[in-house]
């Protein structure tokens, strides 16, 4: 089934012809099977999941594949993406201990931020965060990896008390507080993670499309040629400020986890 928005500009609906706005809506994330495997669909978001594994890789690939002392200028600028998430994420968030964690850092951050850049890419123009199953993967991945530090780092007992029991407080306030802590670390945060990501880019996308749609909608003579063309500067401006936004959703993501992480290896108290 076509979206209400394509349908709009296949039927050439006008604010003064005889239809509606064809306002976005669920259909402008649903999209038919590029191929059927069985019982999976292989559908232009999982095809750009794949395109986005593949850039990332293949730009760090292409730029450390044969690292030189004076690097040129693939190399210098992977060595500058690179350094901003150690330094900036993980030594500043977990401290030295992040070192370890750098690949896994990088490979979320720019994997996010390949993500969201499709939604301004021409013909792709869908931010793949904004279909609700790839930050769940993603989400799913962050969890593991912050529960497998938690237990190994502290053992069945001492990641409980990690989890569950902040320390300072008075005795009798963790009959309250401990599940509340248990509920929050351990469901709660991976469900907001996930959340976040997905809502920002799915709001932003409606929201490009709501005045995309709208200056085509209204495109016509006299004043509706005016209307159509503040539409369309609108979208240019959230088109703008959605780029801001899709590499400061990966920072926050990329941040969060190394929150997470810095978390998982706190000592109990």
């Amino acid at each position: 089934m076509k979206s209400d928005e394509l349908l709009a500009f296949e039927t050439d609906c006008h604010l003064f012809g005889d239809c509606g706005y064809p306002a976005p809506s669920l259909w402008s994330f649903e999209f038919e099977p590029i191929f059927t495997l069985g019982p999976v669909e292989f559908t232009k978001p999982m095809l750009l999941a794949l395109l986005s594994i593949a850039v990332v890789i293949g730009f760090f690939w292409a730029a450390f594949a044969k690292p030189k002392v004076v690097p040129g200028k693939l190399q210098m600028v992977a060595e500058v993406l690179y350094d901003f998430v150690r330094r900036g994420i993980a030594r500043e968030v977990i401290g030295k201990q992040g070192e370890k964690y750098v690949p896994l850092l990088v490979s979320l951050f720019f994997l996010v931020w390949a993500f969201n850049m499709w939604a301004i890419i021409p013909v792709a123009q869908i931010p793949v965060s904004s279909i609700i199953g790839f930050p769940v993967a993603l989400t799913l991945v962050v969890w593991v990896t912050y529960m497998t530090i938690t237990f190994r780092a502290h053992g069945f007992a001492g990641g409980m008390r990690n989890l569950c029991v902040p320390g300072g407080l008075p005795k009798g306030i963790y009959v309250i507080l401990t599940p509340l802590e248990l509920l929050s670390n351990v469901f709660v945060r991976p469900f907001t993670l996930a959340v976040r990501l997905f809502a920002n880019m799915f709001a932003g996308h409606v929201l490009i499309l709501v005045f995309l749609i709208g200056a085509w909608y209204m495109a016509g003579p006299h004043i509706g040629a005016l209307f159509s063309v503040t539409s369309l500067v609108m979208t240019l401006l959230i088109t703008a400020f959605e780029i801001f936004i899709q590499a400061l959703q990966a920072y926050v993501f990329t941040v969060l986890t190394a929150t997470y992480i810095s978390g998982a290896l706190e000592e109990a108290h």
